[in-house]
């Protein structure tokens, strides 16, 4: 798993690092990564309990990128666009601290934020993925904005250099299919390559309820209003190996 959630997504992820890395070892996996919205707070920790499991870890970060300036505070940048960077060496994990650092110091609005001005000076040894559909590209293509999506998967591609298109899986999402259909057909395209991955937010899928109240507790919101943030589904788990794989098999 390449997209993945600890409580250190305050009041969002619900994984505890030890529980976390005992199930993925129960699975067999040999490698796992760590995605916390904005931040590395886990980092030392999970590294550690990886290794002492015999697991690889994948230092990562979910990061909020504005929609243009990071130090803009306009209305449209209190919902900035996600994207999924991993650190490949010790070089790109000292940039992964650099872009956290800078977010919070510099391009703090409602959320931590970087910007592709930071990307651009501090890429070198990350591989990043387009995001959620919440990612720059998937809102580009939700709005038909067809040539702004692929304009965006250029940049990314020659900047970043180790770049992919994220494919997910959730249900209860219209437009998730829609847009991994037209991920999968500028993939072809313009050679940019694909990955796969679950947005984790906890271990087991018996969980989703207690997440449920987290996502409450964060949005001040009642568990029995029906028009409140909530999931779709309750599919955000540590998946198997093998359901992933019966996921995107096609």
């Amino acid at each position: 798993h390449l997209h993945l959630h600890t409580e250190y997504s305050m009041l969002d992820g619900l994984c505890r690092v030890e529980p976390l890395v005992e199930r993925a070892h129960e699975l067999g996996m040999d490698s796992i990564a760590l995605t916390d919205h904005g931040a590395l707070h886990a980092a030392v920790d999970f590294h550690s309990t990886a290794k002492t499991a015999g697991i690889k870890p994948i230092i990562g970060i979910e990061a909020y990128l504005a929609r243009g300036d990071r130090h803009t505070k306009a209305a449209s940048e209190k919902h900035p666009y996600h994207i999924t960077l991993l650190a490949k060496n010790n070089t790109g994990y000292k940039n992964l601290l650099t872009l956290a650092s800078l977010a919070n110091l510099e391009g703090y609005y409602y959320k931590p934020r970087i910007d592709k001005n930071l990307l651009e000076q501090h890429g070198e040894g990350i591989i990043a993925f387009s995001g959620c559909l919440n990612g720059e590209i998937p809102q580009f293509l939700q709005e038909g904005r067809f040539e702004d999506a692929e304009k965006s998967a250029r940049w990314f591609k020659e900047i970043m250099g180790d770049f992919y298109f994220e494919v997910q899986a959730h249900d209860n999402i219209p437009e998730l299919a829609e847009v991994n259909s037209r991920l999968v057909d500028m993939s072809g395209r313009l050679g940019i390559p694909l990955v796969a991955t679950n947005d984790v937010h906890y271990i087991h899928q018996e969980d989703h309820a207690i997440q449920d109240v987290l996502l409450c507790i964060q949005t001040n919101a009642n568990i029995a209003q029906t028009d409140r943030m909530q999931m779709s589904s309750p599919d955000y788990y540590l998946r198997e190996s093998a359901e992933m794989e019966r996921l995107f098999s096609h």
